[in-house]
Order: C-alpha cells, then sequence, then structure tokens
C-alpha cells in the first residue's frame, strides 16, 4: 500500500529564489550592457551617408555583394565610385563631397552594336545548350559575321532589371526606360558588342562589322556597316571618323543633326530616342 507524504513548501524559500535569478539577470544584463558599449565596433557615419546615395540597385556590377558592401568600400578602402554606373553623376559628386574627394563622372548610356539579327546569314544550325556564350565555342558561334548579336540572350539573363531582350528580329535590344547602365550585359556578351555612350547622345553605330564594301559585307549580313565613309563626309561639324572601316563617334563635337542617319545607305545608323 502506497503511503502519501505530503511536504509543506515555504514561501519564503520559493521568493528568496526568484530574488537571486533576478539579481543574477539583472548582473548579467548590466554586464552585457557595459562590454557591448566598451567593445562595440563603431561603424564610420560616412558609410550611411554614401549608401543613401547610391543607386540601391544591389546589382554586383561593382564587383561588391551589393550597395552597403560598396559603401563600406568607399569609405574605408577608398574605392573608385566610378565602378557603379548605376548612380547618378549628381550622386557621385554629393558622394566626392562626403568622402572629401573629386570625380568625374559622365552619365552613360548602354548600346547594342549590331543590328543583323535574323539578317545576318548563318553558318550552321545550332542546336546546343541556348546561351550565346555556349554557342561562342562552338567556331565563333553561328554567324558568318564574327562580329554578330548571336541572339540566344546571355545579355538578358545578366539583366537585374529585365531591361534587355532579343527582337523578333533577332537581335538584343536594350530598353532605355528600365536600364540602370550597370553593365552586367557587356560583361556577359562573348561578342563584345554592348557598349557604353554619354547619356546625351543621339544617335549610335549599330554594327561591329570591319569588312568594307559590298561584296564581303552583303556576302555576310545585309544590314552591316559598308564602311563607306559618307557619315563622316556629311557630319558638318567632323564628329564621325572611319576606324577599321566603322565609323566612330566624337560625341563632344556632335550636334545630333542627324545627317549621318539619313545619309547611311544601310541605316546601321540610329536614334538613342526611339531605335530606329
Amino acid at each position: 500500500m502506497a503511503i502519501l507524504i505530503s511536504a509543506t513548501v515555504n514561501p519564503m524559500t520559493i521568493l528568496y529564489s526568484v530574488l537571486v535569478l533576478f539579481a543574477l539577470a539583472l548582473v548579467f544584463g548590466i554586464l552585457l550592457a557595459v562590454c557591448g558599449k566598451k567593445f562595440a565596433v563603431k561603424e564610420d557615419e560616412r558609410i550611411g551617408q554614401v549608401r543613401s546615395h547610391l543607386s540601391g540597385a544591389n546589382c554586383g556590377a561593382c564587383g561588391y555583394a551589393g550597395c552597403d558592401a560598396f559603401a563600406k568600400a568607399l569609405v574605408e578602402d577608398g574605392a573608385d565610385i566610378n565602378a557603379c554606373n548605376a548612380t547618378s553623376a549628381d550622386n557621385k559628386k554629393k558622394i566626392a563631397e562626403i568622402l572629401g574627394t573629386s570625380v568625374s563622372a559622365e552619365e552613360t548610356m548602354v548600346v547594342v552594336a549590331c543590328r543583323g539579327g535574323n539578317n545576318a546569314l548563318d553558318k550552321y544550325e545550332y542546336m546546343g545548350y541556348g546561351n550565346c556564350r555556349s554557342m561562342e565555342l562552338l567556331g565563333g558561334g553561328r554567324k558568318m559575321c564574327k562580329w554578330g548579336c548571336l541572339g540566344m540572350g546571355s545579355c538578358s539573363d545578366a539583366c537585374p532589371e529585365h531591361a534587355v531582350t532579343v527582337d523578333d528580329e533577332g537581335y538584343s535590344v536594350i530598353n532605355q526606360d528600365k536600364c540602370i547602365a550597370c553593365g552586367k550585359c557587356i560583361t556577359a556578351c562573348p561578342k563584345k558588342i554592348i557598349k557604353r555612350i554619354p547619356k546625351t547622345a543621339k544617335y549610335y553605330v549599330a554594327c561591329s562589322n570591319c569588312l568594307r564594301g559590298v561584296k564581303d559585307t552583303k556576302a555576310i549580313c545585309s544590314r552591316a556597316c559598308l564602311g563607306c565613309g559618307l557619315c563622316a563626309k556629311v557630319c558638318p561639324n567632323h564628329a564621325i571618323e572611319i576606324v577599321n572601316n566603322l565609323p566612330v563617334f566624337d560625341y563632344s563635337k556632335c550636334t545630333g543633326c542627324g545627317l549621318c542617319k539619313d545619309k547611311c545607305p544601310v541605316k546601321c545608323i540610329v536614334s538613342t530616342e526611339n531605335q530606329e
């Protein structure tokens, strides 16, 4: 037969236990607060100020994990503010003022220097993985033009803002309203035909073919630059020079008159505003 023994617990024992635990918690809390304050790693207040002026895209194109890491690198390691192409020129100047440095920054836009696409002839039918970099490994890609856009969208895949698409005509197009000019598409393109031009530019050359003359150019692409130099001859400000059979703009001289675009026989000089 079981015998139940009742024991009376002294209320003071419970009270003393609670008070001891409370005292220990208070002591440890005070110690943690003191140690936290004494050993805290102080962050330069400029980091937050710099971060507030960055674009906030967190695209990583600057080479850092994001805008927070880049702001810290600017303040502590002297990183180059021009590494962030997504930040406006005005904000770069404000950051330079915070850091006590100077900056010469010109805002840029990113364009694709090719309008070949379906107008450029293929040298083989590609059946592999749908990526420009993979295609490039097979004889430099399927296009007979070795400088032409492959149209498989590596640039589009790399764009954090979904600003790059492959047009129905088979070449990449950049939506300037979405583009933050981070440059990830430039890095992703195996043909290196995605380029920066001043944001104020009115026209650019949408071709990278370096051949010259109708016979050679038309044999690979119906929209290829002929290297004829008519655009340079008609420019009233001498803002165009022919280099390697391609027109090269000196945008410091270009007034955006459009005579070069009108004179181009294959229409490979296009407007930055309507992409035509």
